[in-house]
């Protein structure tokens, strides 16, 4: 790579993903739609996005994130036991997202009978309950590495509009990999949910990452492990699959920081 093409992307890294030093707060990660920022401040502070609380660690680690199409401006308060708060601005990039429009589609593909949708509703609250699980462990500090190899088929945000009916954005990365590959956890955690056949995901299985932070994995062929299960990075636990609306064989990935989808790309490290 030539030097004018290796400082431009540079460049465009340090525009996405930084670090902040003030008044005791550090702040690293993504600063843009989708991203998840880790923070750190004096053990005892309180803080505040926006004005409702986030956890603190013991160590005063706390993390957050930027839903899709979140806002671009946040304030984060810092109140110290004595009452004395620090405000700072935090300035996010906006991103644009693939959209695809495809028209003539019948409507009965579109549409899943009643008796599906409800099956669909109960097994959406069991994914809810899962990712609103708030934990004191700090697993995703030790970053996040691809969990399947495989060629990218799918990205966090894109759209599609059926008809000229908008569907529900991506909100995780595809990965095309034969059946049976080995998944593997792309960081340290505990297992929340396992479900062998969901009506949309199909072998669906989280996995509790600390603070809120969680991974999804949706379509898989066969789970390897249990609820309750600690988990290390690395290891085996689940096998690619095609299973619940899917149209061959491959991993979807998605993060959380509790209901706030995040983008998975933007947290791998290694």
């Amino acid at each position: 790579m030539n030097k004018p093409a290796f400082f431009l992307l540079i460049t465009i890294l340090l525009l996405v993903t930084r670090t902040e030093f003030a008044n005791s707060l550090e702040l690293q990660g993504s600063f843009t739609q989708g991203g998840m920022l880790i923070g750190k401040t004096e053990p005892g502070n309180q803080v505040l996005l926006d004005g409702t609380a986030i956890a603190v660690s013991d160590r005063g680690q706390f993390v957050f994130g930027f839903g899709r199409d979140a806002k671009l401006s946040h304030l984060l308060d810092i109140v110290k036991p004595n009452g004395t708060k620090t405000r700072k601005t935090i300035e996010i990039e906006k991103r644009k997202y693939n959209i695809q429009r495809i028209d003539g589609i019948p409507r009965k593909m579109m549409q899943p009978s009643k008796q599906a949708l409800k099956r669909a509703g109960t097994e959406a609250r069991l994914v809810k309950k899962a990712r609103n699980i708030f934990s004191t462990r700090t697993d995703f500090l030790g970053g996040f590495v691809v969990p399947v190899k495989g060629r990218i088929t799918g990205v966090y945000g894109s759209q599609r509009i059926f008809n000229g009916e908008p569907r529900r954005p991506h909100f995780g990365i595809d990965y095309a990999a034969p059946l049976g590959t080995a998944v593997k956890a792309p960081a340290s955690g505990v297992v929340s949910l396992v479900h062998n056949d969901m009506f949309y995901s199909g072998g669906t299985l989280i996995i509790d990452h600390g603070m809120g932070v969680s991974s999804t994995f949706i379509h898989l062929q066969k789970i390897l492990v249990k609820p309750g299960e600690a988990i290390k990075q690395g290891d085996k636990i689940a096998l690619v699959g095609t299973t619940g609306r899917s149209t061959g064989p491959h991993l979807d990935w998605r993060v959380n920081w509790f209901q706030v989808r995040l983008d998975p790309a933007l947290l791998v490290t290694k």
